[in-house]
């Protein structure tokens, strides 16, 4: 199997992101692996579509640290790849990163995702509903059961208004963005500062205010969905708890938080359940949804990360049953050639 791994930009990777844990272990399995990036691509005057690959050597790595290093070390080569020759690509780019500096490679994932589709190959996540997963809009189109009470809008009126039947505790964030980026929490005690809150997010467009879920005190539970259920290995499951930092309401790892075991109960089977019908018919492959309580807060569709400190605290590697299911799917497309499109397939 020839797996490539779109992403931002090879310079942005690190040791420890899930691509690499993942590309790591398709290579350990004696799979072809490729690194893609908005710059890499080529339609041709023919219309076939190529791209400039970094293309890693065939072997095995004693852990995905060393992989790394091979990555960006001159043993990995340059070539220019037909598309149809790919088996899999997997979109593992974050639009939010390229928003600001490089607008025009934000929905790249996306837009060459579609030509790789027309052309045989299985994309994951689906590219179809991945450009309406662009922005936290799509959160939206989850049951309301599961989703913390919210609205959207640039009015601050509106803003206030909910702020109020709230009694002043609400949570205020981009609708773009990723990380923990421009996310404040009003408070009782800081009140006089909405304001300022709302000028901040309404600089870049859309505010998102959310009622604030008390349970979000302890952190939120990072779950990993494949195939429309929670990711588990031997019994255990891609989970973990994500700790605020003193003083920060964001729970995000490289906000701040902190990173701990965590159980997975019959409440967070619950939400993933609820949301299992709607990930299934939107091609969702690999997901990892953010609950507090009995809530999402967050369903991270395009680069979910943690999977490598999910793996560790569990003592299990979880990248084994996604490749698998790659693997998997790849031979279905063999077997059954034009039956399934690529969001079905995706997620069979």
């Amino acid at each position: 199997m020839k797996i490539a791994f779109f992403v931002n930009d090879l310079a942005s990777e690190y040791p420890n992101y899930a691509t690499t844990f993942l590309a790591w272990q398709a290579r350990q399995r004696g799979h072809d692996v490729l690194y893609v990036t908005p710059n890499d691509f080529l339609l041709n005057a023919d219309d076939s579509l190529t791209v400039h690959a970094r293309c890693v050597p065939g072997g095995k790595s004693k852990d995905h640290g060393a992989f790394f290093k091979l990555l960006r070390s001159k043993k990995c080569s340059q070539e220019m790849i037909d598309v149809k020759d790919i088996d899999v690509l997997m979109l593992r780019n974050d639009p939010a990163n390229d928003a600001q500096d490089k607008p025009w490679a934000a929905e790249a994932g996306i837009l060459w995702g579609r030509e790789c589709v027309k052309r045989g190959v299985l994309v994951v996540n689906d590219p179809d509903s991945l450009s309406r997963g662009t922005n936290k809009l799509y959160f939206q189109s989850f049951p309301r059961e599961v989703r913390a009470d919210t609205i959207i809008t640039r009015h601050d009126k509106d803003v206030k208004a909910f702020a109020k039947k709230h009694k002043n505790e609400i949570i205020l964030k981009p609708l773009q963005g990723s990380g923990g980026s421009g996310v404040f929490k009003l408070s009782k005690d800081n009140k006089t500062n909405l304001n300022q809150m709302i000028e901040s997010i309404c600089r870049d467009g859309y505010v998102i205010a959310q009622e604030y879920v008390p349970a979000a005190k302890k952190g939120d539970i990072r779950l990993f969905i494949m195939n429309g259920h929670p990711l588990k290995v031997n019994g255990k499951y891609a989970a973990l708890r994500r700790e605020q930092a003193k003083d920060d309401i964001r729970s995000n790892i490289h906000a701040g938080g902190k990173a701990v075991a965590t159980e997975v109960t019959d409440k967070e089977l619950r939400v993933a359940e609820v949301i299992r019908p709607k990930l299934i018919a939107d091609g969702m492959f690999l997901v990892g949804i953010d609950i507090v309580g009995d809530k999402i807060l967050e369903v991270n569709v395009f680069s979910p990360g943690n999977l490598v400190t999910c793996s560790r605290m569990a003592g299990e590697d979880f990248s084994v049953p996604i490749i698998e299911a790659l693997e998997r799917k790849v031979a279905i497309m063999s077997d059954y050639a034009h039956d399934f499109d690529n969001a079905h397939l995706a997620i069979i």
